[in-house]
């Protein structure tokens, strides 16, 4: 049933009218509604009597307590009225007293007024005869604050009574003795060896003696700089002398220098700051504070310099580096919540950022000469070794320019990470951290490294003297383990210690000055292309050299018949064989092309023979020659060599017979040495085809060898293949 509240149904309310909430109750319900509304009014009496019940029980004693005070207080009251009654007469009694001496001293009131004032005045005229005499003893005594007080007390009395013949020698008098007071406060200021409380109360003593206040001003300032200088001073004689680790040297600088310039600015606040406000000189008080300013700028610059100047000289660790730098940071921050006219921190973190940066700097270079030793090592090994006959020498160097120097750089990204540890307290500032995490570490570190890394092995290439062919070979793979894996990983891990991420939140990292790994990668990719190259061109030139002397050095017009393969062929398959071992080392064997059966290997090898046998002129087998080449395909010696054991093998082999082709040609034959080429190329073709990836190469370019020297010989008749094979075999 709705019933607004306030209405005449409302049971709960002021205005309930019984009578016609029955009625409503018996219109608008049914019986059985009657009974159920009956009984919760029932129920609810019934409650509502036990919670009175229980309301009176809980307060029974209060009750009787609020009884027992209302019975004393009545019996109080009765006291009370009749103390009162006697109070009122006896005041009374002292009312009538105070009439009668009132009426009886009233004649004499003003005399006795007259008395008391001359009294006061003779007492005070008193004070001011025996003052010079006071302010000696007190003087004498050194007791200046004394001297000043009793003379400020007489002052009024001397001022305005001094015009008296009596009292002009006494306030002359006064007058020198403070005087000679202020001399000595004045020399106080001038006095190095004063201590800053003694130069306070100084100040505070002239002050009240009504000394100007910018005057002042400049002597205290003045006084205070010769001593900071001092502290200045010896901090800049350890810069030079560097006799103390860095937290030793803040600490120093922080309990002098510091200190002290706290001790100027509070008292000068104090002293100064308020004495003007209070005299409401606006215009002095900004006069003094920039004097304060510019006094403190100065000094806090010089101090600054100092600490960069002992920063870039010192090399702590980083650790005792940050502990420094943070108790720097904090009393830098002290001094700045005490002056606040110039925000000092920003300097303080310029220095931080530059600390942060050198000593970035100096783990670079760390790692440049721990990977300039491991190389010096690996090059020292393989000059005092003549063949490599350990099988993990490779793989261990490889591993020391790899992984070891990765965990070297992990090493140094945990050891930078000190400046951003959370309860350093410059490690919150998000310029210095982005500074130091991007600019110093990612790009200066880690990039700058990885940089490093390809140009020093680049390097190598055009060293006097040439370093061991084989180092090229295990920096070719290094730069390709770095381009697979290493400089993933490294980018990796300091952007994830470092939250590189987070600074770029809002633009791509790539459009950003960030350093890509595709841009790192890549350029390790094309150094380890330049090494690769460069290696089997020091390995090519050097069998070149052999096979251009072996040429060279020989008659060949006046050669005998054949009867083995030239020591020189031989020292060639084995240092071919040598090179394709150290390469195998480092490189998987790489693409082959299909190889041809021994037999179709000796048919191709014994062309110009059978066309020579079948009664050819030199000239048919230089036309069978010519046709053959325009078929094949055109080969490019100096063609880059891919990251594989039968391409840098190739390679070599390529160089070195195309030198032999070169030297051939410009050499003149009779029949024997037309027959010990042929004997030579032979034995060429019987090793080197298995270390190539298309053995068609090598047959066309001992085609083109034993083609040439057909036709530089006098008298071109080739041997029986047959003999050759012999001859070969024994040799």
């Amino acid at each position: 049933m709705d019933i607004k509240p306030g209405s005449p149904y409302d049971i709960n309310g002021a205005c309930f009218n019984a009578d016609m909430y029955v009625k409503k109750i018996l219109k608008e319900s049914n019986l059985k509604q009657v009974m159920d509304h009956e009984r919760e009014i029932h129920q609810d009496i019934q409650s509502l009597h036990s919670d009175m019940q229980t309301l009176v029980y809980e307060n029974y004693n209060k009750f009787i307590l609020a009884t027992d005070t209302i019975g004393k207080m009545k019996d109080d009251f009765k006291n009370l009225e009749g103390d009162m009654e006697m109070l009122l007469c006896k005041m009374d009694e002292i009312t009538k007293s105070s009439e009668t001496i009132t009426s009886s001293l009233h004649a004499n009131r003003d005399e006795i007024s007259k008395l008391s004032e001359t009294h006061k005045l003779l007492r005070r005229f008193q004070f001011v005869y025996t003052l010079p005499t006071t302010l000696k003893k007190l003087l004498l005594k050194k007791d200046y604050v004394q001297v000043v007080q009793e003379y400020l007390h007489a002052q009024r009395v001397l001022t305005q009574y001094g015009n008296q013949e009596s009292l002009k020698g006494i306030l002359d008098d006064c007058n020198n003795i403070v005087n000679e007071l202020m001399k000595i406060l004045y020399s106080h200021l001038r006095d190095k060896d004063v201590s800053g409380k003694e130069l306070t109360k100084s100040v505070d003593l002239l002050l009240q003696l009504d000394e100007p206040v910018l005057s002042l001003c400049k002597e205290f300032l003045l006084h205070s700089k010769n001593r900071l200088f001092e502290s200045l001073d010896d901090l800049q004689l350890q810069v030079e002398n560097l006799n103390q680790d860095m937290i030793e040297f803040i600490d120093l600088g922080s309990d002098t220098f510091l200190s002290q310039l706290c001790l100027v600015i509070t008292s000068f606040n104090d002293m100064f700051i308020e004495n003007v406000l209070k005299n409401d000189g606006n215009e002095e008080s900004e006069i003094t504070m920039n004097q304060l300013s510019i006094f403190v700028e100065d000094n806090m610059v010089r101090y600054l310099e100092i600490v960069q100047c002992y920063i870039d000289r010192n090399t702590s660790d980083t650790a005792i580096l940050v502990r420094a730098l943070d108790r720097f940071y904090r009393k830098i921050q002290a001094i700045g919540k005490l002056f606040s006219y110039k925000d000092f921190t920003l300097n303080a973190l310029e220095i931080i950022s530059s600390a942060a940066r050198r000593q970035t700097k100096l783990h670079l270079a760390m790692l440049k000469a721990h990977f300039n030793d491991k190389l010096a090592t690996i090059r020292q090994s393989l000059v005092s070794l003549q063949k490599l006959n350990d099988n993990g020498f490779a793989t261990e160097s490889l591993n020391s320019l790899t992984s070891d120097v990765i965990e070297k750089v992990k090493g140094i990204l945990q050891d930078i990470s000190a400046f951003l540890e959370p309860e350093v307290s410059f490690s919150t500032k998000y310029t210095l951290r982005k500074s130091i995490s991007v600019d110093n570490v990612r790009e200066g570190l880690v990039v700058g490294f990885l940089h490093y890394l390809s140009s020093a092995a680049r390097s190598y290439t055009i060293s006097i003297p040439c370093p061991p062919a084989f180092l090229f070979l295990i920096m070719t793979k290094m730069c390709l383990e770095y381009q697979m894996s290493g400089v993933g990983y490294l980018l990796h891990l300091v952007d994830e210690m470092y939250e590189i991420n987070k600074y770029f939140e809002n633009k791509p990292k790539n459009s950003s000055q960030l350093s890509s790994e595709a841009e790192l990668a890549s350029d390790m990719h094309s150094t380890a292309q330049d090494l690769v190259n460069y290696y089997v061109r020091v390995e090519g030139l050097s069998i070149s050299q052999m096979l251009k002397k072996s040429v060279e050095t020989r008659d060949w017009l006046h050669s005998l018949e054949p009867r083995t393969v030239r020591a020189v062929m031989k020292r060639v398959v084995e240092e071919i064989t040598y090179v394709d071992s150290q390469v195998g080392e480092l490189f998987e064997e790489g693409l082959r092309t299909d190889r041809s059966s021994d037999s179709s290997r000796r048919t191709q090898m014994s062309r110009h023979i059978r066309a020579w046998s079948s009664g050819g002129t030199a000239t048919n087998t230089q036309t069978f020659s010519a046709i053959n080449r325009l078929f094949s395909e055109r080969i490019d010696i100096f063609s880059p060599v891919q990251f594989s054991r039968v391409s840098i093998t190739t390679g070599i082999i390529k160089i070195s017979l195309k030198t032999l082709l070169e030297c051939v040609r410009l050499r003149t034959f009779n029949r024997y040495g037309l027959q010990q080429v042929q004997v030579d190329i032979h034995y060429l073709q019987l090793y080197l085809w298995r270390f190539v990836s298309d053995e068609n190469l090598v047959h066309l370019l001992l085609d083109e060898i034993l083609s040439s020297s057909v036709h530089r010989c006098l008298n071109p008749v080739l041997m029986e293949p047959s003999v050759v094979e012999i001859i070969c075999e024994r040799g």
